[in-house]
């Protein structure tokens, strides 16, 4: 097998720790467990349990896809800071994948792909053939403008509200998260030069320590 065939990608930006282990397009074990607390804790030995079901080791790795949110704070920088020191220890890229577009992937035409944001607010990105669609923070009453000729894929959270609005269908994910986001990493991995940061689209809902937290560089 050769280092650069084996690509690890995982993902905490919700209440899971979800990982997948890709030999080119192959998907050789992809997992993803329920967690609300811990992920911190859970992160390596769920990965490191992936990479011994394959009897591969870490420097059999030619590349990292993370999850960047949106979603949990807590959750997006936990992944995102594995990664970046995964990828610096191993001398290897790591990729950065948006929730939103591992959500689409697969799904053809335009897609609108939306995630819980909590309190009636969705996390939502069209993606095909309309330019400069950009992710965002919105409610049912603020849907970006999708044309009806469009005919939208809806995935998602609340898909069936969402496409009852757009004039859209519902369709299911193509791939689990992690499978998604380990084939987009894999896609990106030349191409992509800038190292993995979260993707915010709202204000944290907790109170800011006095002693802030060391910023993430770019």
């Amino acid at each position: 097998m050769q280092p650069d065939s084996l690509t690890l990608a995982f993902d905490t930006s919700v209440a899971h720790c979800a990982a997948a282990l890709l030999c080119g397009e192959q998907v050789l074990h992809e997992l993803t467990e329920p967690i609300a607390k811990g992920q911190a804790e859970r992160l390596f030995p769920l990965l490191d349990g992936l990479l011994s079901k394959a009897g591969a080791g870490w420097n059999d790795l030619g590349c990292i896809g993370v999850g960047v949110g949106p979603g949990n704070f807590t959750g997006i920088r936990i992944s995102v800071a594995a990664a970046r020191g995964l990828a610096m220890s191993l001398g290897i890229p790591a990729v950065g994948v948006s929730s939103l577009q591992a959500q689409a992937a697969g799904l053809e035409g335009v897609v609108v792909s939306v995630l819980d944001a909590r309190h009636g607010n969705y996390y939502l990105q069209v993606f095909g053939n309309l330019d400069g669609a950009q992710p965002t923070k919105c409610t049912l009453d603020t849907l970006p403008l999708v044309p009806a000729r469009a005919e939208p894929s809806v995935v998602g959270f609340d898909a069936g509200l969402v496409a009852q609005e757009c004039a859209g269908h519902v369709s299911a994910p193509m791939f689990p998260i992690a499978v998604a986001i380990g084939r987009i990493a894999k896609r990106r991995m030349h191409s992509t030069k800038s190292r993995p940061v979260p993707l915010y689209l709202r204000a944290p809902d907790a109170a800011p320590p006095k002693n802030p937290a060391p910023a993430i560089l770019p």
